[in-house]
């Protein structure tokens, strides 16, 4: 809440890699373009050969090219390697020549003009700043978590990485955000929400965008994507039709889930906005949790600097408690 919206990616990074890296520069902008023109040149050979492949399957492989050290050179290629090999991808599957990055440019601008081919207006790459400051980091979720038990291991921060890249694949922790467009297709007008809705959760059905593990209150960063998505209405960025749809959408939800659950707070969570506003900046959404990982994987870093300097091998006991073995005749 103190930071979305009002500091850039880089910020973000900075703060979050503070006392982590030796001699780490306040302001790592220039850092951070060069590691992009650097990490385009080392997966140019390689696009040819995944491009064929799911988005962030082929995305996953790129970053895989990263070198596993544990240096500050490292960190900086891998903080920028997902967006850039996912906006090489995208004008791949467009039929059009990846873009080289221009190391002058704030790393959210950069991304969209190689993923687009022109340059964003102001209010837009300020919008994709957004998210990804607001995704960076978010405690010990499960990728996270599976970063720092490889980094536990004394691994390089690729191997820690890639690890985090297969946890947030799944359709539990980064897939969530693209069936929320799912849902909204189908409520196809606002004037269908209540009946839709109602028949949802009449036969069980999970309403995306709704309700979180750990927050019982709205999520915040809800709050602050949709005030990215306000600000990108207001410069003509946004689809009239598309916001209203969602906005009732959201409001039937609520209201449903308030009268279905009783006993429990389910409110709009971060995915509901995060596909509003990824859809919004031209982003596919089968590229959506491609996305989340060009924001978190900053964070990740950090947790598994954190966890190779300050912790010890993570490894969990078990207990069996299946049959009882039979004793030999």
């Amino acid at each position: 809440e103190a930071l979305a919206g009002h500091v850039r990616f880089e910020d973000m990074v900075a703060l979050l890699w503070d006392g982590f890296f030796p001699a780490l520069p306040h302001d790592i902008s220039g850092l951070l373009g060069r590691a992009r023109v650097s990490v385009f040149a080392t997966m140019g050979p390689a696009l040819p050969l995944v491009a064929g492949q799911p988005v962030y399957d082929a995305m996953r492989a790129l970053v895989a090219l990263m070198p596993d050290g544990s240096d500050l050179d490292t960190a900086l290629r891998l903080a920028v390697a997902p967006g850039v090999a996912l906006a090489a991808l995208l004008r791949l599957r467009a039929g059009a020549t990846p873009l080289a990055p221009d190391a002058e440019l704030a790393h959210a601008t950069d991304l969209l003009r190689m993923t687009s081919g022109a340059m964003p207006r102001a209010e837009v790459a300020a919008a994709l700043d957004t998210y990804l400051v607001t995704v960076a980091d978010h405690g010990l979720n499960a990728s996270t978590f599976a970063a720092r038990v490889v980094a536990s291991t004394q691994a390089g921060l690729t191997s820690s990485v890639l690890a985090a890249l297969g946890a947030l694949k799944g359709a539990l922790h980064g897939g969530a955000p693209g069936p929320v467009l799912d849902m909204l297709d189908a409520v196809g007008a606002p004037a269908n929400a209540d009946r839709w809705i109602s028949a949802e959760l009449a036969h069980g059905g999970r309403l995306m965008g709704f309700g979180h593990r750990i927050y019982r209150v709205r999520d915040p960063r809800a709050d602050a994507l949709k005030a990215a998505l306000m600000r990108i209405e207001k410069v003509g960025e946004l689809d009239e039709a598309r916001l209203a749809l969602a906005s009732a959408v959201e409001t039937a939800a609520l209201a449903a889930l308030r009268a279905h659950k009783p006993d429990r707070r389910l409110d709009t969570n971060v995915e509901f906005y995060t596909a509003l506003l990824l859809e919004a900046l031209g982003f596919p959404r089968e590229t959506f949790t491609a996305v989340f990982a060009a924001g978190r994987v900053v964070g990740w870093i950090a947790h598994a600097r954190e966890q190779a300097a300050t912790g010890r091998l993570i490894r969990p006991k078990s207990m069996y408690v299946g049959p009882q073995p039979r004793e030999a005749a």
